[in-house]
């Protein structure tokens, strides 16, 4: 049995079967529903005050009207919403979605979640955004641009670091990452603090033992690779800097840091 809508009909007895104290497993068994639409349902559908069937009827008209202003079917816009009660990225969405007859954009899905209170179930738990040109940041030595980068590359790297992901606030430390684009390898280390001198170390050893097979690394333009030079030196490798807030050019290691954070808080 697969995810379906529901009718108002169905709502009124989910309502009352939760009144009697029934799980959603066993109530989806009895409205003939898989257990995902019940749950999907009181996750979206219902609010801190309880479940009750006229708000939550409301609120699916709502989404479909919306869903339909913005060309995408309703059911679609249920599917999606059924990867977000998953924890799936857009991504994952997106691609489920183009394999089952279900095609939606990862960007239109980003949009969606902006409009309400959805992006609370991202990985990351907060809105896509990207911050303004004149945001200061860190100037990095003699950087190598990624235009520069050859079509074939090897290492994605980056800083796992920031709020609610690797970097405490008790100064417990943080977590260099890199992401390897053919074979998918992922390799962590746990450093004592956001040092250029920390991370180059950690960059250095992670790699060592595959330094016959790394050409390129491709980072961030944070301030932990202000030693990039001696990275390069000591693996015999080109440095490359992704442009300033275009994670999506490390789509991988963004993607694979996701996932990190849903397991390290």
């Amino acid at each position: 049995m697969t995810y379906q809508q529901l009718i108002e009909g169905k709502r009124y007895r989910i309502s009352i079967l939760l009144a009697q104290g029934y799980r959603p497993a066993f109530i989806a068994k009895t409205i003939n529903v898989h257990r995902s639409t019940v749950y999907r349902e009181l996750d979206l559908n219902g609010s801190k005050d309880g479940y009750r069937p006229e708000p939550a009827q409301q609120k699916a008209q709502e989404r479909r009207a919306l869903a339909t202003k913005y060309k995408i079917p309703a059911l679609t816009v249920e599917y999606v919403e059924l990867g977000l009660s998953l924890h799936w990225s857009p991504e994952q969405i997106s691609g489920v979605g183009h394999l089952i007859d279900m095609p939606v954009s990862h960007e239109w899905i980003y949009r969606y979640i902006a409009r309400g209170t959805l992006y609370k179930a991202l990985r990351q738990g907060h809105k896509r955004y990207r911050r303004g040109v004149n945001t200061k940041r860190c100037v990095i030595p003699d950087p190598r641009s990624i235009d520069e980068r050859p079509e074939v590359v090897e290492i994605e790297n980056a800083l796992a670091i920031g709020k609610s992901t690797v970097l405490c606030k008790q100064g417990t430390g943080a977590l260099v990452t890199l992401a390897e684009r053919k074979s998918r390898m992922y390799l962590v280390r746990k450093v004592a603090a956001k040092r250029a001198t920390d991370v180059r170390d950690a960059v250095t050893d992670m790699l060592k033992p595959y330094a016959a097979s790394v050409r390129t690394i491709t980072a961030d333009n944070g301030s932990e690779f202000v030693e990039h030079k001696a990275i390069a030196d000591a693996l015999n490798i080109d440095f490359y800097f992704a442009h300033p807030y275009s994670s999506w050019e490390r789509g991988l290691n963004e993607n694979f840091n996701g996932l990190l954070r849903q397991y390290i808080p």
